[in-house]
């Protein structure tokens, strides 16, 4: 993962940062005008300052902490990755073009102008906190919770994202479209993809808005790493705040509290178990509110490659548009809140009932005396062939049941599926039948692990 807020205006390949990938020792200290680069983003101008005194230095290599003109980021940023600005801002304006860049270099030039006539410390003051490093417009509604009041962990796949909007003007959304294919369906729903995987060639146009993310689990990371990489400016929080540590380095802003990111943020992207709660705390308080669970598992989550389902306020899921196809490969809009919650019930209660059709079908293979990897071979080769049934299957066969999808939440979707159905008298016996199943998989201690684990229900 990489990619800084700060590099946000280039997608475009840039030539090498060194020639021959090293730089002569160059000696830097505080207050000295850069050019600071992370990853494979252009360089980008900026100053080294004091960081807050409650922000660590990353362990390892030598580095400063860097303020970036334009953009008000700030980064960590590696000794080696850096260049004196002036010995080399011929060089970096000839590398880099853009409007965005432009305006960096502006603002450099008007910093300088004006510290002729006025010193001018740019440095963070120590006693300063992350809060004031995030000055900016507060949201639509305020989340004040306590010290005593934790934010709890979510669940790492469900995702229910929970998204605030400031009142500003929203930006032109015209540059954004040119990237998208709008796709409506007779159904009503609305499908926005990425046009030439741009989650993967990085032809994204990110939106101007700030970017809050509250929780960094299983999903959440991936999710973090792919808004960067397509150069969202991203506010991160989470329980464990030395999670935040890497993203961190690597271009995110720190929030230290939940409400400290909602109040900074124009969008906040949150984990909940329970949507109708958290649509009663932000409706409540004057916000938009989009809930967007995901379908997917970790890996797809670190290739930006999930599903995005979502439902609630239109205006606000096209302003999402550019973070949407960040971390997914297509989003579908689906109406009023809490269509995508019941559409994610039944995606997770077909898939649950699929690994639990695979489960048996190797048991049944086993005890008949045929080969389990036959059998993925001829399934491989059929109508059914997937990356899922393949590499669930690898699980069972390897014995590996490290989770992607945990086992306890494919448990609980199925109960809820379930009870979905019952509430419009709608039968499902063959969920039911899966869902006990996998009880008997938890009673067995398998709950931490992945979905595929469910095999073992079948053998003991």
């Amino acid at each position: 993962m990489g990619g800084a807020g700060a590099t946000r205006c280039s997608r475009r390949p840039v030539r090498r940062w060194w020639l021959g990938g090293k730089m002569a020792a160059v000696s830097l200290r505080l207050g000295d005008l850069v050019w600071g680069k992370l990853g494979r983003y252009p360089p980008w101008p900026g100053k080294i300052v004091n960081p807050p005194k409650d922000l660590k230095k990353p362990r390892g290599k030598k580095c400063f902490f860097v303020k970036f003109f334009g953009t008000e980021d700030h980064a960590w940023i590696k000794v080696e990755q850096l260049k004196p600005y002036h010995a080399h801002k011929e060089e970096m304006i000839k590398i880099n073009k853009g409007k965005r860049f432009q305006q960096a270099v502006d603002a450099v030039e008007e910093f300088l102008r004006r510290a002729k006539g006025k010193d001018q410390d740019l440095t963070i003051p120590e006693s300063s906190t992350v809060k004031g490093m995030m000055a900016g417009p507060m949201a639509a509604f305020k989340w004040q919770p306590t010290a005593s009041e934790p934010v709890k962990d979510a669940d790492p796949h469900f995702h229910h994202f929970l998204l605030s909007q400031t009142e500003k003007p929203a930006v032109c959304y015209q540059a954004i479209t040119k990237k998208l294919k709008i796709c409506e369906e007779e159904t009503g729903s609305t499908s926005i993809q990425a046009a030439d995987s741009t989650a993967v060639n990085g032809s994204i146009t990110p939106t101007d808005k700030k970017i809050g993310f509250l929780g960094l689990g299983l999903m959440g990371s991936g999710i973090v790493s792919n808004l960067l990489k397509m150069g969202h400016t991203v506010t991160v929080w989470n329980r464990t705040a030395e999670k935040c540590d890497l993203f961190i380095q690597e271009g995110a802003r720190l929030g230290r509290t939940p409400a400290e990111v909602v109040s900074t943020c124009d969008i906040t992207f949150a984990c909940v178990s329970d949507p109708k709660a958290a649509k009663d705390v932000i409706v409540s308080r004057g916000g938009r509110f989009l809930e967007a669970p995901v379908s997917g598992n970790q890996q797809l989550s670190n290739d930006g490659m999930l599903v995005i389902l979502a439902a609630g306020d239109r205006g606000l899921y096209e302003d999402c548009s550019s973070c949407f196809q960040a971390m997914g490969k297509t989003s579908f809009f689906l109406g009023e809140v809490g269509n995508a919650a019941k559409m994610m019930l039944i995606v997770n209660m077909v898939q649950g009932s699929f690994m639990a059709t695979i489960a048996e079908g190797l048991t049944l293979a086993q005890v008949t005396g045929q080969s389990q990897q036959t059998l993925l071979d001829i399934l491989n080769q059929g109508q059914l062939a997937s990356i899922f049934l393949d590499q669930k299957c690898q699980n069972i066969l390897q014995g590996n049941f490290k989770p992607d999808f945990y086992l306890k939440y494919i448990q609980k979707d199925l109960r809820l599926a379930i009870a979905l159905g019952d509430a419009v008298n709608h039968p499902t016996p063959m969920a039911a039948a899966a869902n006990e199943v996998y009880k008997r998989a938890k009673a067995l201690d398998q709950s931490d692990n992945d979905m595929s684990a469910v095999y073992r229900a079948y053998i003991h």
